[in-house]
Order: C-alpha cells, then sequence, then structure tokens
C-alpha cells in the first residue's frame, strides 16, 4: 500500500494539472470569439453574402453543359387539362397506343397484328413529350406537308402509316379506324398550342455537329458495350416482356427492330437521338455522350443486320436526298459509303459550292 501512494498522488497532481489547463484555453477562446464579434470580424447572420447554395448555383449556370439553351424549349401540353377537351377519350387512346404500341398493334397485339414488337415511343421518347427526343410539338403545326422523300403531299395519317411500315416494319392503318383516328387526334393535341407552319425550338432530334472524320462502328461497339448494352444486351436484341406483349428496351437490330428505310437508319438521326436521350438518365440538358461516341454507336448499331425495305420510290428527286442517306444512286460522285459514315463535310461542302 505504501509503494502505490506516491502513484496514486502522481496522477491525481496531473489530472487536476490536465483540467486547469482545459479551463484555460476554454476561457481564451471564448475571449478571442467576444473580440472576433466585436469588431465585426465575423459575418453576422443578418449581413447580405450569398450563401453557399447561392455560390454552388451560380456555379451550376456557368457550367452548364446542354446541347441548346433551356429558355424556350417547346414544352408538352399539361396532360392534366386532356379531360377539358372534346375528344378526350381519342386523345387518351391515342397516347397509349403510343407508349404501348406493341400491347395493342405487335406480333401478339389485342387489336391488330401488325407490327415488329417495337412501340412508337422507343423513338418518339415517353410518348412523343420529350424536348429533342423526336417529339410531335411540330406535327399539327407542319403536317399536311410535301415530303421530298416521296415527292408528295403527306398528311399525318400518312406519316404515322409511314412509321407503321418502316420503324415498326409492319403494315399500316386504316385512315378511318379507331386506331389512326386516336393517334391523330393526340398529336394534334400535342402540338394546339404551336402556331401553324412553326417548328419549335426543341422539337424533332438535335443536329449533331459533323466530326473531320468518319463514323467508326470498332469504336461505337466500345461505347455500345460500356453505355448501351445493360438495357438492350449484347445481341442488341434487347429485354422482351415476360408476357410477350412488347419490350421493356427494344431491340436495335435483328428481324425485329426497324429496318432499312426508317428514319433512324440514318447516321445523323441515330446520332442526334442517342446524344440527347441515351443512354438512359440522358437528356439535352445533360447529356452523357459525346459528340463522336454518339456518332461511332450509331455507326455500330446502323451496321448490323436488320430487314429490308423497299426504296425504289423514295427520293424521286435524287438532289434532294440528305447528305446520309445511306443508299444511292446520289447527284454528286461521294461513294455510298461515305455517304452512309462519312466524312459528310467534304459533301456538304461539295453540295453548297454546287448552288453557287
Amino acid at each position: 500500500m505504501k509503494d502505490s501512494f506516491p502513484s496514486i498522488l502522481k496522477m491525481l497532481t496531473l489530472m487536476v494539472g490536465l483540467l486547469l489547463s482545459v479551463t484555460l484555453l476554454t476561457a481564451v477562446l471564448i475571449g478571442v470569439i467576444a473580440m472576433a464579434f466585436s469588431r465585426g470580424s465575423l459575418p453576422s447572420l443578418n449581413q447580405s453574402q450569398p450563401s453557399d447554395m447561392q455560390t454552388i448555383a451560380a456555379v451550376v449556370v456557368d457550367t452548364y453543359k446542354g446541347v441548346v439553351p433551356k429558355e424556350g424549349i417547346w414544352q408538352a401540353p399539361d396532360w392534366t387539362t386532356v379531360d377539358q377537351e372534346p375528344n378526350a377519350e381519342d386523345i387518351t387512346y391515342g397516347k397509349e397506343l403510343i407508349a404501348n404500341t406493341a400491347a395493342y398493334l405487335g406480333p401478339n397485339g389485342k387489336v391488330k397484328k401488325i407490327s415488329n414488337g417495337m412501340n412508337c415511343q422507343n423513338c418518339h421518347l415517353n410518348a412523343g413529350t420529350a424536348p429533342l427526343g423526336n417529339n410531335y410539338g411540330a406535327v399539327a403545326a407542319t403536317y399536311p406537308k410535301v415530303r421530298a422523300r416521296s415527292g408528295k403531299s403527306e398528311d399525318i395519317p400518312k406519316r404515322i402509316n409511314d412509321c407503321f411500315e418502316r420503324s415498326l416494319n409492319g403494315k399500316g392503318l386504316e385512315n378511318n379506324s379507331k386506331e389512326m383516328v386516336a393517334m391523330v387526334a393526340y398529336m394534334q393535341w400535342m402540338g394546339k398550342d404551336v402556331p401553324k407552319g412553326e417548328s419549335p425550338n426543341g422539337s424533332g432530334i438535335y443536329e449533331v455537329p459533323f466530326m473531320d472524320r468518319a463514323a467508326d462502328p470498332i469504336k461505337g461497339k466500345v461505347v455500345y458495350a460500356q453505355q448501351c448494352q445493360s438495357c438492350h444486351m449484347e445481341d442488341g436484341q434487347g429485354l422482351p416482356k415476360s408476357d410477350k406483349s412488347g419490350h421493356t428496351y427494344p431491340p436495335l437490330w435483328g428481324e425485329t427492330s426497324y429496318n432499312e428505310g426508317a428514319g433512324l437508319y440514318r447516321m445523323s438521326r441515330f446520332a442526334g437521338y442517342v446524344k440527347t436521350n441515351m443512354p438512359l438518365g440522358a437528356t439535352f440538358e445533360r447529356p452523357i455522350l459525346t459528340d463522336e461516341q454518339s456518332w461511332d454507336v450509331a455507326a455500330y448499331v446502323n451496321s448490323l443486320p436488320r430487314p429490308k425495305k423497299e426504296l425504289s420510290k423514295d427520293w424521286p428527286d435524287i438532289s434532294k436526298k440528305p447528305i446520309d442517306h445511306p443508299f444511292g444512286p446520289y447527284s454528286d460522285e461521294f461513294s455510298e459509303e461515305q455517304h452512309k459514315f462519312g466524312p459528310f463535310k467534304p459533301i456538304k461542302e461539295a453540295r453548297a459550292s454546287s448552288t453557287k
């Protein structure tokens, strides 16, 4: 017991010393803070200085990476107002057909069996409501119109049937069918606020700037593996629904995908669509792929087999074929391969010089 007493005393002395040190340090800190407040060196809650959130918001605005300005972009009408329309039932059915085409008109369709199992909204995102998602914003305002592809005036039903015959690799609907009436009603309602003859900002598909090189399917395969195949699968056949009523994610090539006459078979159309909408989560405000990745993945997907389409009656005036139309003949001397994959700048420059 005698041997342990000095150790205990020493420990108590150290504890008292530590306690005094902490007390002294606390007093000094309180004094420093009090002096700072009295001199105004610390910000008051009432001072008009930007908050951290304001600073962050300013940085976000300064670093906006969207492909087009957000201001004035087309927006679909408020869906909650549909019931006010006299043909609300048709409009509602039309939207359902656009969103779930395969369930009604696909290989196992409950109305007809006239298409390949894809849905209209696989190409016209979110039932045709997404800005720069190949939406229907300009349809009512710009149809009927003369289309260079056919050389004839086309109305909305003709345009819809073009999609059934090309993108859905199937057969068209009768113009007076309940389904055609409904789809036309929906598209007209979507563009009800757009003045006749105008195409609003954000309608259609984004035009990705041309590269200085050709689009590369080999590089595109890498992009596909990294960004696309988790939904569309390695074999490109998408993810079928368990009830066989369609696909959760559509096929991008093969017998159940769009055929060679579809708009997305043009490289620029596919590249523009994926730039602002793919992979899942991308928008025109927050694109995920670079321009080059968009072109290359388009080249990869559109270099793979898909259904054929009789196109001999397309483009009666071949001088009006788009630069990236993948099939000849052409009114210039560039090869079919260059018209399909690029580089497109030389073709554009040659056309510009020929019109001077």
